[in-house]
């Protein structure tokens, strides 16, 4: 079956097997490999894309269910070569140490701060409950959202 969607802004089409997840269509056809393919059973995670604007694991969707949409992954939040707030909160607040779990954190914050642009401690911890971390202790990934909440206020303010 062909399946058409936008990642990252760019159209594409592609000839598919129906029972293909995402997670792999976006990893093996459109050679992405940002996103991680890590349980397949959506506990972690690591798999998390924007569709449409919102989180999801996308080793719970097949590529065929996304037909037409717009689907975001960690590649597209970097623009004109520049970091997103939320990329450089990770790397200023030390939120990342493997690195596994690390793009799924990104999509699912960038998600809650399009939502939320000024969330609580509470509202983070859990906002985040649904991504799994086993190396930072997750205070070091609630620091770096808050950083990138801050940061894009900033912005918001200036613009």
């Amino acid at each position: 079956m062909r399946v058409t969607v936008t990642i990252n802004g760019q159209r594409r089409s592609d000839e598919i097997e129906d029972r293909l997840l995402l997670v792999h269509y976006l990893r093996e056809v459109a050679q992405l490999t940002g996103t991680h393919v890590g349980c397949e059973t959506s506990l972690c995670g690591a798999c998390t894309v924007l569709i449409n604007g919102k989180a999801v694991k996308s080793c719970t969707v097949l590529a065929a269910q996304a037909e037409g949409v717009e689907i975001t992954t960690v590649e597209g939040l970097v623009k004109d070569g520049h970091l997103h707030p939320v990329q450089e909160g990770f790397w200023e607040e030390h939120g990342l140490q493997c690195g596994f779990c690390t793009p799924g954190m990104l999509m699912l914050t960038t998600d809650l701060l399009s939502r939320n642009p000024d969330p609580s401690e509470a509202e983070i911890r859990h906002a985040l409950d649904g991504n799994l971390c086993r190396c930072t202790g997750y205070q070091h990934i609630i620091n770096a959202v808050q950083y990138a909440a801050r940061k894009m206020r900033e912005t918001r303010k200036s613009a």
